[in-house]
């Protein structure tokens, strides 16, 4: 039984591992779920693909939004971001700029163990992304 048992967790353990080895895919689609304390606001759509050449760009809600990145191991930087200039309503923006903003503080990145992508930054909660299918 314990042979059995040594087994199973060393299985659990490398499966545990595998996650923590993915890196986000280059062309995968993210789709945003938090920023940071707050949920996004119903019906809004923002989302960060990664190309793999060092370019980053989504929907920032009403606008469309693109950055330089740096990707070097767990850890995950973004150049100045810059969007186009459609006006929304203000409480869109706001969580626009807000997005933006997190996204210009973000250090590193994990993927859970549930496949979710977390962009977090020195201090404070995580963006927190799901990959579209």
């Amino acid at each position: 039984m314990k042979p059995l048992l040594a087994l199973g967790l060393g299985a659990l353990l490398l499966a545990g591992c595998a996650n923590h080895a993915a890196q986000p895919e280059s062309g995968q689609t993210y789709r945003v779920e938090w920023i940071g304390e707050r949920p996004l606001m119903d019906r809004s759509y923002l989302t960060l693909t990664l190309d793999g050449q060092g370019r980053a760009y989504g929907s920032a809600g009403c606008n469309h939004w693109f950055a330089s990145y740096q990707l070097d191991g767990d850890k995950l930087s973004f150049g100045q971001a810059g969007s186009t200039m459609k006006a929304c309503a203000p409480a869109l923006m706001e969580q626009e700029q807000r997005f933006i903003k997190a996204l210009g503080d973000v250090q590193r990145w994990e993927i859970t163990d549930q496949g979710q992508l977390r962009l977090w930054p020195a201090t404070g909660r995580s963006i927190r992304l799901w990959p579209e299918s």
